[in-house]
């Protein structure tokens, strides 16, 4: 069975919720504000919502240092230091996927693999030119229709961040197979484009019934 985690509150909202909703926060040297995504950093922590928008609220009405009952110095780019911690975490992500054998590169194996394979999400470059993107979509939408609205695209990692998380350079076009390494990095996905306000409906990673959208391989029927 999971291990269950006590609920914790919101600085902000005051709302009790499941820690996966919140970033945790300690204090570091000099008593700087230190981000402990992974819940691991010793000391007492304080929690806010999971979204920029809540950091800087948290940092603009100084309510880490009423939260910790203590003087809190607490960076002005903080939301945006935590937004490149999780571009990185899912950056790490994508090479754990990779390592797992559930990412292709390459613009033809990407479009052959959307015809034929169970594929769970499409990267392309922040720079990806947007014929190249358009062409990909094409069967895309001939397999999933109207579902592609709710089917990851993800275009946050640069060309060179998608050489480092896959150790080859000049990788533009890639996509995500099911299995034991993609859920990890849908996981980070969801995370990072929650922080970010990005619009689910352009990038979202569940269908209708809850689950992660699938495309099943050509001549097999959906389950």
């Amino acid at each position: 069975m999971p291990r269950h985690e006590p609920e914790r509150t919101c600085i902000i909202t005051r709302e009790a919720q499941s820690p996966a909703g919140l970033i945790r926060f300690v204090l570091g040297p000099d008593n700087q504000v230190v981000p402990d995504l992974k819940h691991k950093l010793p000391g007492r922590g304080v929690w806010v919502t999971a979204r920029r928008d809540m950091v800087d609220e948290a940092v603009k009405r100084r309510l880490f240092a009423r939260a910790f009952k203590t003087e809190a110095k607490a960076s002005p780019t903080l939301s945006q230091d935590i937004e490149r911690m999780l571009l990185e975490d899912l950056r790490q992500g994508l090479a754990l996927a990779n390592k797992a054998g559930c990412v292709i590169t390459g613009f033809e194996k990407v479009e052959s693999a959307i015809t034929v394979k169970p594929i769970v999400a499409l990267i392309h470059a922040a720079e990806a030119a947007e014929d190249g993107r358009r062409k990909l979509a094409n069967p895309l939408r001939k397999r999933l229709g109207e579902a592609i609205s709710s089917f990851p695209v993800i275009q946050v990692l640069s060309n060179d961040e998608l050489g480092l998380a896959l150790g080859r350079s000049h990788v533009i076009h890639a996509a995500l197979v099911a299995g034991a390494g993609s859920d990890g990095f849908l996981n980070r996905w969801h995370r990072y484009r929650t922080y970010c306000g990005i619009d689910a409906n352009l990038s979202g990673l569940e269908n209708e019934t809850g689950e992660p959208t699938i495309l099943k391989p050509a001549g097999t029927e959906a389950e």
